[in-house]
């Protein structure tokens, strides 16, 4: 089969163009512009590998885009392609409607003209799988969790440029019939996600004796999923999902952020003991919230696990030993993948609403 996937140098995207070229034999196309979060080192085990093509395009660019199907004649295309970070959306939103709304909509034109042009089992099997976020849903109380049946009701600049982009898809299968599949999760981490998150950021910080920020209480709630299990799915899903249908995949690892923090101190604390800044909680800070912060996101993960028997093999004990081990043993992808536009520096901050908090 051959896949093009979209942001493929980015996190979730590198993850799964990895085990593509090294799990199966398919051929990938990466179609990735290159923005700040893109970082083809994260493909440098791969990249020599005659499956593996890579594109530099921008999906707002519907000519370039029109371009690489008419070349490689894709079989599937899984979209990760989109600007991701809630705090970004929140300073500069233009981006975030250009890139998931209008990008994805390219991409969707272009995709079901081409399947237009296909016949017998090239055009019954071809996929177009998009994957979103659990943030679409907004937020949940103390109980209960995501289906795919809950309404939308997305919170930031960001969220809202994602369920648009869901609303799309669902629309060009139910108005045209492209066979499309849709996944929504939750938090992700692991190796290779650029620094601007919270499980890279905190790591980063808390070596360098920097403040580690914490919103608020630190008690906002997120689902973590670990990048590798979430990039098994992703296939699973394109592969033997349902046409038409959404799959949520969650962690089942429910934390806090303090408690996400609180865990990368005491792992830093045992694995590197002659840090200076021992004990590392010590640099935990508190910060005004983020503007219209969701409290809490929980998946339901049984669909997934029910149709195609997907469940996470890794805890969030495990996971993030493994992740925090990473970043200590591969400083030189965490120097080149920052390229001065952004320092770790706190994103997101409504002026006003800083101003009213200390009043």
């Amino acid at each position: 089969m051959k896949i093009i996937v979209t942001g493929g140098a980015g996190f979730i995207g590198s993850a799964v163009i990895r085990q593509y070229i090294n799990d199966t034999e398919h051929e990938v196309i990466n179609l990735d512009a290159l923005t700040y979060a893109g970082n083809l080192e994260s493909l440098a085990e791969v990249s020599a590998n005659p499956r593996y093509s890579f594109e530099q395009v921008d999906i707002r660019d519907r000519d370039e885009v029109q371009r690489v199907f008419d070349q490689y004649q894709p079989d599937a295309i899984m979209h990760l392609a989109a600007e991701s970070h809630v705090d970004r959306s929140i300073d500069g939103p233009a981006d975030f409607i250009l890139t998931n709304i209008v990008g994805t909509y390219n991409l969707l034109d272009v995709a079901k003209q081409y399947w237009d042009t296909l016949e017998g089992d090239k055009k019954s099997q071809f996929r177009f799988h998009h994957v979103s976020t659990d943030e679409v849903y907004g937020d949940l109380e103390a109980t209960g969790y995501f289906t795919e049946e809950t309404a939308y009701d997305p919170s930031s600049p960001y969220s809202a440029s994602k369920a648009s982009s869901d609303h799309l898809v669902r629309a060009w299968h139910r108005t045209y019939g492209l066979p499309v599949v849709v996944t929504n999760c939750s938090n992700n981490y692991g190796a290779y996600q650029f620094p601007e998150k919270l499980i890279p950021l905190v790591t980063l910080n808390a070596l360098e004796g920097k403040p580690l920020p914490v919103y608020g209480k630190g008690d906002q709630i997120r689902d973590w999923l670990h990048v590798d299990d979430h990039a098994r799915a992703l296939r699973l899903v394109l592969e033997k999902g349902r046409t038409g249908e959404t799959y949520n995949i969650g962690g089942h690892n429910e934390k806090t952020n303090l408690d996400v923090v609180k865990a990368i101190c005491k792992l830093l604390d045992k694995l590197v003991p002659d840090s200076p800044n021992i004990p590392h909680a010590s640099l935990i800070t508190y910060v005004t919230d983020r503007p219209g912060h969701d409290l809490r996101y929980a998946i339901d993960a049984d669909k997934i696990a029910a149709e195609l028997g997907w469940v996470p093999e890794e805890t969030f004990d495990s996971g993030i030993e493994k992740t925090v081990n990473w970043y200590l043993e591969n400083s030189e992808w965490c120097q080149h993948v920052q390229d001065g536009s952004y320092q770790r520096e706190r994103l997101g901050v409504n002026m006003k609403s800083l101003v009213d908090s200390h009043q």
